[in-house]
């Protein structure tokens, strides 16, 4: 399998019931943060300001994965519950039949801008 070099190709790449949710995740992102740059690191898609990475997304076979500071998660873990997501230190899972709300994208990626940049 040849490497994924951009945000389009590996939405495409990623499995068809994922592929929605992937393309809102990144126009969230995008939206959020219209000063960071599209990467792609470690095989996976994201947003880069500086040297760090502030927000990632992934597509696995059943669920998606936004991945951010563990000091976003940790001081949003409330609002993470109350949308019925579950999260490990830097990431929320989430599928098509739970998805992420779209503010929870914004205020997880903004969190983490301000904590990596602090």
């Amino acid at each position: 399998m040849s490497e994924i070099l951009d945000h389009d190709a590996y939405i495409a790449a990623a499995p068809e019931a994922l592929r929605p949710q992937l393309a809102v995740v990144r126009d969230r992102l995008k939206r959020a943060l219209p000063d960071a740059a599209e990467v792609m690191q470690y095989g996976m898609p994201g947003f880069k300001s500086g040297s760090s990475m502030i927000a990632g997304y992934g597509a696995f076979r059943k669920q998606c994965g936004l991945y951010v500071s563990k000091g976003a998660i940790s001081d949003h873990s409330a609002e993470i519950a109350a949308a019925g997501l579950k999260a490990s230190k830097t990431g929320v899972t989430f599928s098509p039949t739970k998805p992420i709300p779209d503010d929870l994208i914004a205020t997880l990626a903004l969190a983490s801008r301000k904590e990596l940049a602090a």
